[in-house]
């Protein structure tokens, strides 16, 4: 399935990806800056968010603000405000993706803040920066896996972005400054200085904070589906697409 994911990016026009909520706005709103997948971003540059249909349980909700109040406090912050809804079947902004890594690699990387290193819980790390937010988010379907937008939804979605001011803004930097796809897995191997948070650094309320996270996560793996992930994977409940339909900026959405 992984295989079939790698597309180049220059085939994608206006890319977008599906999650489930809440981690679909906890990313538009800058609060999760790592969105976690089973499979390597196929992107680079701008990613539109768009949430599936599936309406989150208020444990769900509970256990991923939770999650991301423990690892913000890990740096000192306090007052993460979280989104007032989680809006499902929307188009709810956009994300810039910098790089893609291996979880070992993100745990590891140390001139990230800790609380970035914590999001790392999966096969490999979509970095995400610059979020933005539609001020009236978009109605619409969503797709398994990346596809492209539908040239009217995009051309309309760009007007009516806005810029938020995520709790800890972080920058992740290029090995390579003058390649923007040096930030990929395996780039980071040949720096293995790093150590990884211990679980004797992690406080009882963060240990359970991340179960809470994991055990939101595999509601979504059902029928034997792909491994769950703490990102939000879509798998299941949205129309699935063809790498045809995903590389023509015209079928993207329905």
């Amino acid at each position: 399935m992984a295989s079939r994911r790698r597309v180049e990016s220059s085939n994608y026009r206006n890319p977008c990806l599906t999650m489930h909520q809440p981690w679909a706005s906890l990313l538009v709103y800058g609060i999760k800056r790592v969105e976690g997948r089973s499979w390597p971003a196929p992107v680079r540059g701008r990613l539109w968010i768009h949430a599936a249909s599936k309406i989150p349980e208020p444990e769900t909700i509970r256990a991923m603000e939770d999650f991301y109040r423990e690892i913000y406090a890990m740096n000192g912050i306090t007052d993460v405000k979280f989104p007032e809804h989680y809006p499902v079947s929307r188009l709810l902004g956009c994300v810039d993706v910098v790089g893609c890594v291996t979880c070992e690699e993100l745990v590891n990387w140390e001139e990230l803040p800790a609380s970035v290193r914590i999001e790392g819980q999966t096969a490999f790390c979509w970095l995400c920066e610059q979020p933005q937010k539609l001020i009236i988010p978009f109605e619409m379907r969503g797709y398994q896996g990346v596809y492209n937008l539908e040239k009217k939804i995009y051309e309309s979605a760009v007007r009516g972005l806005s810029s938020v001011k995520p709790p800890l803004p972080v920058k992740f930097p290029l090995p390579d400054p003058k390649d923007p796809y040096s930030l990929k897995p395996g780039s980071l191997a040949s720096h293995p200085n790093g150590s990884r948070i211990s679980e004797e650094e992690k406080s009882p309320s963060l240990v359970a904070a991340i179960a809470g996270a994991r055990v939101a996560a595999t509601q979504f793996a059902k029928n034997n589906m792909s491994p769950p992930t703490t990102g939000g994977d879509i798998e299941s409940d949205e129309k699935p697409v063809s790498s045809r339909t995903r590389k023509n900026s015209g079928e993207g959405v329905q």
